[in-house]
Order: C-alpha cells, then structure tokens, then sequence
C-alpha cells in the first residue's frame, strides 16, 4: 500500500492509466539519463509497473533506496518536467 504521503507522480491513486503510464515512462527517462547503470534496478522496477499495477510499490521501494542525491535528481527532474504551465 501507497502511503498518503508518498502518492505523488505516477503512485498518485486519482490519475488516469494513461497518464499513470506516461508519468512511468517520464520518470524512466529521467532516471536512465540521469543515473545511468546506478539507476538500473529502479530503471527497470518502472518498466514492469507499466504493465504490472502490483510493481508500483516496489518501484517506490527502488526510488525511495537511491542514494540521497540521486533521489532528489530524479525527483527535481521529474517535478520540473510535470510542473504546471504559468
């Protein structure tokens, strides 16, 4: 089960499969151009998610065991690509 507090980008329980989708791939990307093979495990967690509901967590096991940097680079990237437009 997703913790209230960790229900954001494509663990949020509210969006559409189709943008839970996009958010996994965008996140993928992010993750593979940033991190590299550090991201692999995490890289390849998102990919099963995309297909398999039941990986969702552990996708959020494997951001949430990144080292502390490579976290919030994942995360800054992320946050800054779905920012709303102003």
């Amino acid at each position: 089960m997703i913790a209230p507090q960790n229900a954001f980008g494509p663990w949020r329980p509210d969006i559409d499969p189709a943008e839970r989708l996009a958010r996994l791939r965008s996140m993928r990307a992010i993750a593979r151009l940033t991190l590299g093979p550090r991201g692999e495990i995490f890289a390849e967690t998102l990919r099963q998610a995309e297909t398999n509901p039941d990986q969702l967590e552990a996708a959020l096991h494997q951001l949430e065991a990144l080292a502390a940097l490579d976290r919030r680079t994942v995360l800054a990237s992320f946050a800054a690509l779905h920012r709303p437009a102003a």
